[in-house]
């Protein structure tokens, strides 16, 4: 009887180390983008320098998620879990006492290492741990916090960059991650998979050298233009990259990506839904940003309260769109994409003297449409596959995410400094204009692959 109440509680406390881990991870997502301009202030960091700081933490972890998982097949996930805690953590702590551009940028990449062992270590942990009716009540509670988390981040960030320092926006990981080491140490068995993959060396580094060749690329071209050698190396080099990628894959004996996959319509577009998804709203989430605070002359924190119009609506809709997921993927996923799509294209019409009440319509439909699309694509991502490949879907599809912020911050910073470059005082304005206009269409193409790729029946044979 003891030995079932004290499992019973292994099985709660689980639940709170990976609830604790996935709140510190979500929340550096929204929390860092209301700080950037003090950062840039304090830092005396460069537009570019910016980008980097979203793009080392999205780069790292798109490279490394896949990798992670089966690292933590192989040495345990318990164990990669707390070293993916205490990683993030310190490098939280290096975030918050970084004194320079490079040594933030640095500190974000190793973030986004951390970032990438947990999160591909999270679910597994839920996985193994909940079974039949406990498992769904454990997911519930999971994305009950990650919705919370992206929710809480613009107005927590505003608050502690407001009223104390943008150092606090990282130092804030520091207890949260300490007494999520504590938990998982004391409370979560270890588990190993009898049949683990081994690490793909050779996918990893042409898969890592390739994005980093198209952002480093992307990102020179706002200083040194599109024609500069260096650039134009760059993006050839990256389109030659991850060309072989899939050759690659095809070569080795454990590949971290099964090339199957992309056999099925319904994989393909939920990944190309999930890259639009990122590469539109959350990509040009930064440059409102800048734009409220540079432009407008707003705080962190009335920037913070802002942005929170887009994340509050997203929540209202992320629920009934959660529970109806798995039934209608395409009616959720493509509509919901137009929605994206229609608000961006609402918060078009800016010049230097525009009221930010002008952005509110752009930002509630934006939002809802976001809520439809994200539960939606973490469920299909692991709806038409075998249990056994659930963990390598839900990770191609976080990738696709990953690679459409990093790609499209780096891509938007460049098309904007290109429309500064001689231009007059309200370039800025009428720049974000021109970039709300690309992004609007990155979220229609998105949804008319969705429309036309994702279909229902191939999630019925899986699902049931």
């Amino acid at each position: 009887m003891a030995h079932n109440m004290l499992g019973s509680q292994r099985k709660w406390w689980t639940l709170v180390a990976v609830c604790l881990g996935t709140f510190m991870l979500l929340l550096d997502v929204t929390i860092v983008i209301v700080a950037l301009p003090d950062i840039r202030t304090d830092l005396g960091a460069r537009v570019s320098d910016v980008q980097w700081i979203v793009d080392a933490y999205a780069l790292s972890l798109a490279a490394l998620l896949l990798t992670a998982g089966s690292l933590a097949d192989l040495l345990g996930r318990r164990r990669v879990y707390v070293a993916g805690l205490a990683l993030f953590t310190a490098a939280s702590a290096l975030c918050g006492l970084a004194q320079s551009p490079l040594m933030l940028i640095l500190s974000r990449a190793v973030q986004g290492v951390g970032g990438a062992v947990m999160f591909s270590t999270a679910l597994a942990l839920l996985a193994q741990t909940f079974h039949g009716r406990e498992r769904g009540t454990a997911f519930g509670i999971w994305g009950a916090v990650t919705g919370i988390s992206t929710a809480l981040g613009p107005v927590l960030g505003g608050v502690l960059t407001s009223g104390l320092s943008w150092h606090w926006i990282f130092l804030v990981n520091l207890p949260v991650g300490i007494a999520a080491i504590i938990i998982t140490l004391r409370a979560v068995e270890e588990v190993r998979p009898e049949h683990a993959r081994r690490i793909d060396v050779p996918g990893v580094a042409v898969f890592t050298a390739g994005l980093l060749s198209l952002v480093y690329g992307l990102i020179r071209a706002s200083d040194h233009g599109w024609t500069d050698g260096l650039v134009v190396g760059c993006l050839v080099g990256a389109m030659v990259l991850l060309a072989a990628f899939p050759l690659v894959e095809r070569a080795v004996p454990h590949p971290m990506l099964d090339l199957a996959l992309f056999r099925k319509p319904t994989f393909v577009g939920g990944l190309v839904a999930a890259f639009g998804m990122n590469g539109s709203l959350f990509a040009i989430m930064l440059y409102l940003v800048l734009y409220l605070q540079d432009q407008l002359g707003y705080t962190a924190l009335e920037t913070g309260l802002r942005i929170m119009l887009i994340t509050g609506a997203t929540l209202l809709t992320a629920i009934p769109a959660g529970r109806l997921a798995d039934r209608y993927p395409r009616l959720l996923i493509a509509p919901g994409l137009a929605l994206v799509g229609a608000g961006l294209l609402l918060m078009r019409g800016l010049d230097a003297d525009t009221s930010w009440t002008h952005l509110i319509p752009g930002f509630v439909v934006a939002g809802l449409g976001s809520g439809l699309v994200n539960p939606t694509l973490a469920s299909t991502a692991v709806g038409v596959v075998q249990p056994r490949f659930a963990g390598m879907a839900s990770g191609i599809n976080t990738t696709a995410r990953q690679v459409g912020i990093a790609a499209s911050v780096a891509a938007l910073g460049s098309i904007l400094a290109a429309h500064q470059r001689g231009a007059s005082a309200g370039s800025f304005a009428s720049g974000l204009d021109e970039l709300l206009l690309i992004v609007a269409l990155v979220a229609f193409v998105a949804a008319a692959f969705a429309a036309v790729l994702i279909r229902p029946r191939d999630l019925v044979a899986v699902s049931r």
